[in-house]
């Protein structure tokens, strides 16, 4: 809260990147968003209707939020200075030293530069983008098509989009969206912690995004872990394991088995090739008399 004066750069940066976000006229977001709310207005298609509904609450909701974000953050009470004294840093010097500063050029200068165009280039692509030849064959848009038609025959140049858009429905839905957040977060920040206490289980609903992300840490990423430590418990240390494991110790044993037949003395060798060439005797001598 109450960066303004502290960070004069990105305040001004950021009301511009908010403006732009939110439709306002003549930024280059509402060239944009303009034109596809008034494309899915002039639709035919089944679900324009629906879809033409959920695009302006969507202007009202992105307003609302983009602002909420713009008031708490560089407008209102300064709530840094109360976490500096809440963690015993009362003395001026202590506070002084937490103070927030605008951030260096490596990060304002890239500000600027996504500033500029958020103002001016909307105005300058509308035309050649949308109602030119800017793509050419790249992008093919139906002469028929009944949206993009009807856009065309209302087409009078950027200067008379622009000065239209202060007319029409999302334009005041913006301000709506604007004017809550402004109300809700500087002259009355009470609402919102009524509101929450009011809806509770749907804040917790909504807050929790419907817990699609616990379903998806628990269902796809638990069970991609739990099938994963599966394999490897199963398949690696019980079989590709228990296999090299196995034909470790079967040549070891074998290995220790003729160890003790490998005694390095002559006599015993001697020994071991009369009792083989006996064994082998006693084997052929009986084939030999048979034939």
């Amino acid at each position: 809260g109450g960066l303004r004066k502290y960070m004069p750069i990105t305040w001004i940066t950021s009301l511009v990147g908010s403006l732009a976000l939110v439709g306002t006229p003549f930024f280059s977001g509402f060239y944009s968003k303009e034109s596809i709310i008034e494309a899915v207005h002039h639709a035919d298609i089944p679900g324009a209707g629906i879809a033409y509904a959920a695009v302006l609450c969507g202007v009202f909701i992105t307003a609302f939020y983009s602002f909420r974000m713009y008031f708490l953050v560089f407008h209102g009470k300064e709530r840094f200075a109360q976490a500096d004294h809440a963690h015993g840093h009362e003395h001026a010097d202590d506070h002084h030293a937490h103070v927030p500063q605008e951030s260096p050029a490596v990060v304002t200068i890239p500000l600027i530069f996504l500033a500029v165009p958020s103002v001016l280039v909307g105005l300058v692509t509308i035309g050649p983008m949308l109602f030119g030849d800017f793509f050419k064959d790249a992008i093919v848009v139906d002469p028929s098509h009944p949206a993009m038609g009807e856009l065309a025959q209302g087409w009078h140049g950027w200067l008379a989009m622009g000065l239209h858009g202060f007319l029409t429905l999302p334009f005041w839905l913006m301000v709506a969206g604007i004017v809550t957040a402004w109300y809700f977060y500087l002259v009355n920040p009470a609402i919102p912690d009524r509101i929450r206490g009011a809806l509770g289980g749907v804040y917790r609903l909504l807050d929790n995004k419907y817990y699609l992300d616990a379903f998806n840490e628990k269902f796809f990423a638990g069970g991609a872990r739990l099938i994963g430590t599966g394999l490897w418990r199963g398949g690696d240390q019980s079989i590709i394991d228990g296999l090299i494991n196995g034909s470790a110790r079967l040549v070891g044993g074998l290995s220790r088995a003729f160890r003790v037949l490998q005694t390095g003395f002559l006599n015993h060798y001697a020994i071991a090739m009369i009792v083989g060439l006996a064994a082998c005797l006693v084997w052929f001598i009986p084939l030999l008399t048979r034939r």
